[in-house]
């Protein structure tokens, strides 16, 4: 039997080697320093140093003093929450230039999530104290921040809503919705959602079990609205998904 052709291009990422090169680039992607200039890029960049993670390592846990803002450089990482129900819930499924872990500059604040690594990962790390000192030196960046992190709880109440409101089929549709929205790219199977993603992982995002989920993407799958494989799922009838998720047009 011939084996199915794969659409998904893993890159494998060694710990540690984030280049002097990929560091600024990152730099410059993060929202909150978009609008500097190279050289306060690069002076900011001093304030970093960089952590290697492999695939299932945890880079924290919540409840753990928040030391740390951490910036993905390469590789996937996801944010967890452990749920009342017993179950851990997916907050967030997070790429290279997003950030995450320690924003408040207090000294007895503590981490909201659990971050967990889906791929080797080369992080850079910047101290509570550290961060303070580049608000300081760049009150602007500040600002920047401040709406952000506002955007961010608007986004967490969002989906607090939908988790409980809506089926397990209207939150696993608008979830994928989401993810393409964030990691899609046209290719002819559909659009390519191309990041190491189980069905566990996906239930942990919907806030569904594995069973429903398969259940459920198995459904999407005989319907003709997705194309799935070993390790990647295509989106090939959004608009169908979009109406299941009951989302505004």
């Amino acid at each position: 039997m011939r084996r199915r052709k794969t659409p998904v291009e893993i890159e494998l990422t060694e710990p540690h080697l984030c280049s002097m090169d990929l560091r600024l680039h990152i730099l410059h992607e993060v929202p909150f320093f978009s609008a500097l200039g190279h050289d306060q890029i690069a002076e900011i960049n001093q304030q970093f140093h960089e952590k290697g993670f492999q695939s299932g390592d945890y880079l924290y846990f919540s409840g753990d003093p928040a030391e740390s803002l951490f910036i993905i450089a390469e590789g996937r990482v996801k944010l967890l929450r452990h749920a009342t129900s017993g179950k851990d819930v997916m907050l967030d499924l997070l790429v290279p230039g997003e950030f995450f872990g320690g924003l408040s500059t207090a000294s007895d604040s503590s981490y909201f999530e659990t971050a967990q690594a889906i791929t080797s990962v080369c992080a850079l790390t910047v101290s509570r104290e550290a961060f303070r000192t580049i608000l300081t030196r760049y009150p602007d960046v500040g600002m920047r921040v401040l709406d952000l992190v506002t955007g961010r709880l608007e986004a967490a109440h969002a989906t607090i809503h939908q988790l409980s409101s809506q089926s397990a089929e209207q939150r696993i549709a608008f979830t994928l919705l989401k993810l393409a929205d964030k990691l899609g790219e046209a290719h002819e199977v559909g659009l390519l959602i191309q990041t190491p993603l189980s069905r566990d992982e996906l239930a942990e995002m919907t806030a569904t079990t594995p069973e429903t989920t398969s259940r459920v993407i198995s459904q999407f799958q005989r319907d003709g609205w997705i194309n799935t494989g070993r390790e990647w799922i295509a989106l090939t009838d959004p608009a169908a998904l979009l109406e299941t998720a009951e989302i505004p047009t």
